[in-house]
């Protein structure tokens, strides 16, 4: 099959960005707007085409625009210019209409007796800025929130579509089994660009709001999508989408937006960060509103741009917004982003919204092909009066009912908000045809393989293909080869196998598990209840914990320093997941492992040897264990491997407690404590800081296999919640407490130099603290029946009970290089006296990001 062909289909099928050669872009009418006495640019500046479909954009600093136009016709079409301080224009297009110039003549206006004259740009004794700040100075009043009870029928829609679809787009021979696809474009939702609808999700929702005590409820009523589940996790894909294209309520202070902090134009800060201009007095509907445009005083920050349309009725509400992002903003894959939302007056206080529509333009590259993405809110049955039953606010805060996915076609014709264009409505139908091609079926499998590494085989799916060849210096050359069973085989039951050789310690390995799921889920689908019963025979480095990694993962092969400490476990575990619709969750598990010492550790308590052996022949460890989790509106994406979580200003909160006791097998009676939360803070344009304490203690007399070992990392990855400058089993102690502090900056200082912001690159840095302590009864040095702690051959330490200084290490870095990777250099600031440690290091990882 031809190569090209293939990549092409995957592209279309996954929905991901797709890089073509730049196809046609309608009539585009690109020019500057000058001042008519000096030339001199006119900024923010509102251009209206009135005859081709009232579009509209806001010149940039430089005065200069572009936009399409639908409908074009020389000599007829008429275009209206306007900004603060000069004369609105309205101009008959000529032929050609690229590179235009119009000049606009110096003008006061005036509102409500304030005369507004054009001069320097200041917040004092502006009109614009008094009346921003008597916008915010009612927020409170006019929010949303403010209301006491109220409750609306919600219809959303969101559609994702191939963009700039030409004629010489669809001879291509790629497309021979997929032509039936264009008998399905659009033309109306993008300035009158041909699109090509792939995806459609629609669901229809009751939503309750109650004030004092808050409480908050969505009953989702009905739900239709075009279903993908065979390739990819449907739930998780709605969440993503529902992230990034979450509520945008502008009465917030900051807003989050495509996984980035957005300072609302209305935030008690925003006169210092944004330029605001009055332009005019119109009528939305019969209400007489001031409308005003707002932009950024440094066109690089993360803010917004566009109209507010403030009432005039004393009240200071906003009637209207719309919103946009500049072109020069640090914003990956997005070309472009409209945000209109409305809002009506209830009969008590307060404002509500009544509709919403977010349209984002993604691409690769400004001029590449991509994705169109496109939400619709709309609101209806309002009612304000409490609620005839408050027990409508018990349980989870949003609700799918069973019913929701079993609705007909006439359910949904009688109860859309709105009716589907011809090729929305056809997008279910596509979409499901698409999937009955071989083609698409073949491209799916490779998708499949390269992004997940699995290869399906239908009842049974082999992988993942990047552990079958590993290396470390203790089994060498290491082959593995597994899989596991596919929902196909059974929703509920679920089994995974490999087995695994290395040729330098001439062992096998091996693994067999099963889990059964108590609900008729299968054992992926939130939420999980389930029970887990495995036996693994296997290999583990001592203080190495990655996250969303494999450790036999082919490029975690290479390794700094000296990497010969490993213990070989023949493990047998239980666990009992059970997790609840309010995110909380708990996990009841027993663990039986016989752990033997390999490589260079050894098992010896006899404190009159001094040579590495192994007086004791391995360590029996049994203990029973209990996990409780509370991740408040967690969002997650659960992929073959891992369910990756969304960031959410959430924070999630973790108790493990671990019990082992000679009575039920173990060698050691203890006791194992383990606390953390994780929580992301918004800073709006200054960026996102990811914060992880955590704390931890053991109770009891136990050997340092049985010790709390730290998150060490030996890779050239940089793993965000390990020491990536210390070794394997470097430390140990019985009681620590530790801070990770990340934050990304989101290109605050590079996109303010000139030439290097083009680049997009992001700053990163990060502190990693670490102090602890290793008791008297756990120390082999003051209690000798315990193993000694593992020294070299010619007696150098290597492993060394955490003391009084704490270890710390920070890291600068580089991220959003190539839009994908994320650089750091780091540095050890403690126990630089230590065998085999580096005082910097580089360390990279793969990062995505808007």
């Amino acid at each position: 099959m031809n190569i090209k062909k293939i990549i092409t289909v995957i592209l279309l099928s996954c929905l991901s960005f797709t890089l073509f050669s730049q196809g046609g872009r309608g009539e585009l009418l690109t020019g500057k707007v000058v001042d008519e006495q000096n030339n001199e640019p006119v900024p923010y500046a509102a251009v209206v085409v009135l005859d081709g479909g009232n579009t509209s954009v806001i010149t940039g600093d430089d005065g200069e625009f572009s936009l399409n136009i639908r409908s074009f016709v020389p000599g007829k079409t008429k275009i209206k210019i306007s900004s603060m301080g000069y004369k609105t224009e309205v101009q008959v297009l000529p032929r050609e209409i690229k590179d235009i110039q119009i000049k606009l003549k110096n003008q006061p206006q005036q509102l409500k007796d304030v005369v507004v004259k054009k001069a320097k740009y200041r917040n004092k004794n502006n009109p614009a800025v008094e009346l921003i700040k008597k916008v915010v100075a009612n927020k409170d009043i006019n929010r949303q929130q403010s209301i006491d009870y109220y409750q609306y029928e919600k219809y959303e829609k969101i559609m994702f579509a191939l963009n700039n679809i030409t004629p010489e787009f669809k001879k291509k021979k790629m497309f021979k089994h997929f032509q039936f696809v264009f008998d399905n474009t659009d033309t109306t939702k993008l300035d009158g660009k041909e699109i090509l609808p792939l995806y459609l999700k629609e669901n229809i929702s009751d939503c309750y709001y109650q004030r004092d005590p808050k409480e908050t409820k969505e009953i989702v009523k009905a739900n239709k999508m075009v279903s993908v589940d065979k390739y990819v996790d449907n739930q998780g894909l709605a969440e993503c989408l529902k992230y990034m294209y979450q509520d945008v309520d502008i009465y917030d202070n900051d807003v989050v937006f495509l996984t980035n902090s957005f300072l609302s134009p209305i935030a008690s800060t925003a006169p210092t960060f944004y330029r605001f201009y009055i332009l005019d007095t119109v009528k939305v509907g019969e209400d007489k509103c001031v409308k005003m445009f707002f932009g950024s005083r440094n066109k690089e920050d993360l803010l917004f741009q566009g109209y507010l349309y403030v009432m005039l009725d004393g009240s200071y509400a906003i009637r209207k917004i719309d919103l946009s992002v500049n072109k020069n903003i640090n914003l990956n894959f997005v070309k472009s982003v409209k945000i209109a939302q409305e809002y009506q007056k209830t009969p008590t206080k307060g404002w509500i919204k009544s509709s919403e529509e977010t349209s984002i333009d993604f691409g690769l590259t400004a001029k590449s092909r991509g994705l169109f993405g496109q939400r619709t809110v709309s609101y209806k049955k309002f009612n304000f009066d409490p609620p005839s039953d408050k027990k409508i606010f018990s349980g989870p805060g949003v609700v799918t009912l069973d019913s929701a996915n079993t609705h007909n076609e006439n359910y949904w014709d009688a109860n859309r908000h709105e009716k589907l264009s011809k090729s929305e409505a056809g997008t279910y139908t596509v979409m499901d045809s698409i999937q009955k091609v071989p083609v698409f079926k073949h491209a799916m499998d490779i998708l499949t393989l390269l992004l997940f590494g699995y290869k399906d085989c239908g009842y049974f799916e082999i992988g993942p293909v990047n552990t079958f060849y590993s290396y470390n210096p203790v089994e060498g050359v290491r082959l593995r080869f597994g899989g596991r069973t596919t929902p196909r085989f059974s929703k509920r039951l679920n089994f995974e196998t490999y087995a695994a050789y290395g040729f330098k310690d001439d062992l096998p390995k091996y693994y067999l598990g099963a889990t059964w799921s108590f609900t008729k889920k299968s054992i992926y689908e939130f939420p999980v209840k389930s029970l887990l019963v495995s036996y693994q025979n296997d290999t583990k480095i001592p203080g190495q914990d990655l996250q969303f990694v494999q450790e036999d993962n082919i490029l975690l092969s290479i390794k700094r320093g000296v990497n010969d400490k490993l213990f070989y476990n023949k493990t047998i575990k239980i666990e009992h997941l059970n997790e609840f619709d309010n995110h909380f969750s708990y996990k009841v598990g027993y663990l039986f492992n016989r752990q033997t010492p390999g490589g260079s550790l050894y098992f010896n308590n006899d404190s009159a040897d001094l040579s590495h052996t192994n007086t004791v022949d391995h360590l029996n460890i049994s203990e029973f264990s209990l996990d409780l989790r509370y991740a408040p509106n967690e969002k997650f994406y659960q992929t073959k491997l891992y369910r990756v979580p969304i960031q959410t200003a959430q924070p999630v909160i973790e108790l493990q407690c671990t019990l082992g006791s000679k009575l039920w097998g173990n060698d050691y009676n203890y006791q194992n404590l383990k606390f953390s939360i994780t929580k992301s803070f918004y800073w709006s344009i200054f960026g996102i800081t990811d914060v992880v304490w955590e704390s931890g203690k053991i109770f009891g007399k136990v050997p340092y296999p049985l010790l709390d070992l730290p998150r060490a990392n030996q890779t050239y990855s940089y793993q965000i919640l390990s020491y990536n400058l210390m070794n394997f089993m470097e430390f140990v102690g019985d009681e620590y407490t530790s801070l990770n502090v990340d934050h990304c900056f989101y290109g605050l200082l590079f996109n303010k130099i000139p030439l290097f912001n083009r680049l997009k690159w992001r700053e990163v840095m990060s502190c990693k603290v670490l102090y602890g302590d290793l008791s008297k009864n756990n120390n082999p040095e003051y209690n000798t029946s315990l193993y000694k702690l593992p020294t070299e051959n010619d007696g150098t330490v290597i492993t060394h009970p955490l003391g009084g200084t704490p270890y710390i290490e920070g890291s600068v870095g580089i991220t959003n290089i190539f839009k994908f990777f994320r650089v750091d250099l780091v540095r050890r600031f403690t126990y630089l006296d230590y065998a085999h440690v580096s005082p910097w290091g580089i360390r990279a990882r793969f990062r995505f990001d808007f």
